[in-house]
């Protein structure tokens, strides 16, 4: 069970990793370029705080590949302007325990993404989390982020004291039972979308919705003066 120290410090480590020179709130920019971009040329036009990396995505339509560039600059405006992530207190009651079930390793979810007006990007659920949350059974999805189980869930707090948009929350796995999984919602987190406008995050399916308040983990990103990522 982690103990309040150690939310503190991985509160702290997160705070660091987003405000970092390739973290989340350096994103300034992405460009969707359909072919293989040259990146040393977009490397030697851009300043010397902008680092350029590649990236890639299935289109929507047709599931080819689409090639692009994300430029992120260590001293962009929200990297200025950020203040805090505003977390609830650390809650032992919000650790709860769930069963996994796999399935066969091809299958996909549909997910709504917030950039894509409407449509959806398929994603590998490997299989299916049991919950069971004040008195109410859930089977939740959580897709493989790189070897990684992530949940993406909305709850009542949405809009008013957290992320409109829903949080996220890496599930973990318990080694000794390949079933038995943790869901520390004291660790739920302000998704990427969150820190910069140039994100896609994927939103919560049906099934991650709770109709009930989940008051633990990261609340929003706090800016000075005002500062907005959409008018950046």
């Amino acid at each position: 069970m982690p103990t309040p120290t150690d939310h503190d410090l991985w509160h702290a480590d997160r705070e660091r990793s987003v405000a970092s020179a390739t973290g989340n709130l350096a994103l300034i920019e992405t460009r969707w370029t359909g072919e293989l971009p040259d990146i040393d040329a977009a490397r030697a036009a851009a300043s010397a705080t902008v680092e350029v990396t590649p990236i890639e995505r299935t289109a929507i339509d047709g599931g080819g590949v689409e090639h692009g560039l994300r430029f992120w600059d260590a001293e962009s405006p929200a990297i200025r302007s950020f203040e805090r992530i505003d977390t609830y207190p650390y809650d032992p009651a919000w650790v709860l325990e769930g069963r996994f079930t796999a399935v066969a390793q091809d299958r996909t979810v549909p997910f709504e993404h917030i950039r894509d007006n409407g449509g959806t990007r398929d994603l590998v659920v490997p299989g299916d989390i049991s919950l069971t949350l004040d008195g109410h059974e859930y089977s939740l999805a959580a897709f493989d982020d790189g070897g990684t189980l992530l949940l993406v869930f909305g709850d009542q707090t949405n809009g008013t004291e957290t992320y409109g948009a829903g949080r996220f929350l890496f599930v973990q796995h318990d080694e000794s039972d390949p079933q038995r999984v943790i869901l520390d919602f004291n660790r739920a987190f302000v998704p990427p979308c969150g820190f910069s406008a140039q994100y896609n995050c994927p939103l919560p399916p049906a099934s991650n919705r709770f109709p009930d308040p989940i008051r633990a983990g990261e609340k929003s990103v706090i800016f000075r003066d005002g500062f907005d990522i959409y008018a950046a």
